[in-house]
């Protein structure tokens, strides 16, 4: 009840309508800042879109701002330094992504034919026995985002853990499966 009677505020109407122009005018330029950077336009809108929904929690404070555009291009440069020393955490950490193309190259690195259905065959075995090996916390959150298409923000939602959590727990399945799949080419 508090929350529906917080949104009819009409303090609270107008700085929604504010965000929503403001949201429109700066998403393109956001978006191209982004993609300037190597983003894909995935990370790209998922970024553009954590920023709004942030802002969107914030909706009271906002009446107090007077450039809402100047303020959101500060808060979506905090966002983008933080994924930047995300990534520089994970580099040196020596984590991966274990996407389709590097999965190839592994297989192409092996002298293996990726055309050849018994190493496609063992290959997602290996994945398969991976991805079951992991702690259930992390497994969910790979199933969710991978199978399941979900953003860290519906996961979020849905089981009530932070996003900074379901994050680790996501890079930490991910160097899990990267080691396994190492061990798999290795053996």
């Amino acid at each position: 009840m508090y929350i529906m009677n917080e949104y009819r505020n009409p303090e609270n109407i107008d700085a929604r309508r504010r965000l929503v122009k403001a949201y429109k005018s700066e998403k393109p330029r956001l978006l191209a800042r982004l993609r300037a950077v190597g983003r894909s336009l995935e990370e790209a809108e998922d970024l553009v879109h954590d920023v709004y929904a942030e802002t969107m929690e914030r909706l009271p404070l906002l009446s107090g701002i007077r450039n809402l555009p100047a303020w959101i291009n500060s808060l979506f440069k905090r966002r983008l330094i933080d994924a930047w020393r995300h990534e520089r955490v994970r580099t040196a950490s020596g984590e991966t992504d274990v996407a389709e193309e590097t999965l190839r190259e592994i297989i192409a690195g092996a002298g293996l034919n990726p055309l050849d259905g018994y190493v496609r065959d063992c290959l997602m075995d290996a994945l398969n026995d991976a991805l079951h090996a992991l702690p259930a916390e992390q497994r969910k959150v790979v199933e969710a985002q991978v199978f399941g298409g979900l953003s860290f923000r519906e996961i979020a939602e849905a089981t009530g853990e932070s996003i900074d959590t379901l994050t680790a727990r996501k890079r930490y399945a991910l160097r899990n499966l990267s080691r396994a799949l190492r061990h798999w080419i290795e053996a």
